[in-house]
């Protein structure tokens, strides 16, 4: 699957200004953003690009007085785990129980659940916000014995969490094959069994399930788009954690969840952004 490398170069460059560029990009298919000296880069499926897209989504921005510029080219394959170890990635700790490491790191801190994960890919790191925020709900919540769907699995870090918490199986679902194959690699890397990965977009989920925890970190519009396809394979009393988007999206969020029957059951927010948490009646 081919990628198209962006680079925006943002005047002001500030976190809130290239937070808000990713926010807006995210909207027309980026999937992932890497901080730049003077922007970001995004990228984006090729076969999802559109041209007239970015340039309303760039004319549309929010933000006042801030001037964007781009360019982009083909993002080349690379060796990912190379790049993150020339460009000083350190282990991710979350809330003193969760380290997230690759096999390239030395004296990793200790922690109740150590996740290795070497990325082949440029995108599903792991250091964002909003992965952040569904581990720390995943390790305050009783998982043991649940089957789990984590959609838009990247690298899967979130259902290797899961099985590590005692799921009783988890399905890893992503639309980008290098997604599917680093997943399979991160699982193995991790010994673990009863974690199935597929490819595929919501519609592939209708032979699948039923699920007691869905997790889907994704972005506003594809959330609104198929929170039906979740809530079709959800049990009784199941729960939703969707992350992704920024706190003023949780409204159109929430009312679309509570016409599907769910119930609005809190959120946390860093940084503007925000996971949502829901429940089937």
């Amino acid at each position: 699957m081919k990628y198209l490398e962006f680079i925006f170069h943002t005047n002001p460059c500030n976190e809130t200004v290239n937070d808000v560029l990713s926010a807006v990009l995210a909207d027309v298919g980026f999937e992932s953003f890497v901080e730049q000296p003077d922007g970001i880069a995004a990228y984006i499926q090729a076969d999802l690009y559109h041209k007239e897209d970015v340039q309303q989504a760039i004319a549309a921005y929010p933000l006042p007085h801030t001037d964007i510029t781009y360019s982009y080219t083909e993002a080349e394959d690379k060796d990912w785990n190379e790049e993150w170890e020339k460009n000083f990635f350190q282990p991710i700790v979350i809330g003193d129980r969760c380290v997230i490491h690759s096999t390239f790191h030395h004296d990793v801190p200790q922690a109740e659940y150590d996740i290795v994960i070497n990325p082949q890919m440029a995108f599903g790191t792991g250091h964002h916000e909003t992965t952040s925020l569904i581990i720390g709900e995943l390790l305050n919540t009783d998982l043991q014995g649940k089957n789990v769907l984590d959609m838009g699995c990247g690298t899967s870090i979130l259902a290797i969490l899961a099985r590590m918490r005692g799921a009783k199986s988890c399905t890893a679902v992503d639309i980008d094959d290098w997604c599917v194959r680093n997943s399979q690699e991160n699982i193995a890397l991790n010994h673990l069994d009863n974690i199935e990965v597929y490819q595929g977009d919501a519609s592939s989920l209708a032979e699948k399930g039923p699920f007691d925890v869905i997790i889907a970190n994704i972005n506003r519009n594809i959330l609104l788009q198929d929170m039906r396809h979740y809530v079709a394979r959800m049990t009784a009393g199941a729960m939703l954690l969707i992350s992704g988007f920024y706190t003023e999206d949780i409204p159109a969020l929430r009312a679309e969840a509570e016409r599907l029957g769910l119930q609005y059951d809190g959120q946390q927010e860093k940084n503007r952004w925000a996971t949502v948490k829901f429940i089937l009646a």
